[in-house]
């Protein structure tokens, strides 16, 4: 899967860089993922909220939001954020969002 690197991941990048590296580069980069069952198999918290995809990521420490185009092999980072900002239910305000 290849992960956009547009402004929000040359953001998160900058902000959270150890975060997405341990996460994006030596898995999510390689996947070929078909489905939501098939990341689940590599990472057994990830859950659809809406048309998103949450990982649990850090020890549970922060939440990282993506949308997943399966058939283009496009992981979309959205956001990532603390238990008390992913809480909050803001990002559902995403235009791109589809509970």
């Amino acid at each position: 899967m290849n992960s956009r690197k547009g402004l929000p991941y040359k953001y998160f990048a900058s902000k959270y860089n150890c975060l997405l590296q341990k996460w994006d580069a030596p898995i999510a980069s390689k996947a070929e993922w078909k489905n939501l069952a098939e990341v689940q198999a590599v990472y057994s918290q990830a859950e659809a909220v809406g048309n998103f995809t949450v990982f649990n990521i850090k020890g549970n420490r922060y939440r990282l939001i993506v949308d997943i185009v399966y058939k283009d092999q496009v992981i979309y980072i959205k956001y990532i954020l603390t238990h008390a900002e992913y809480d909050k239910d803001e990002w559902k305000n995403d235009p791109y969002f589809k509970p």
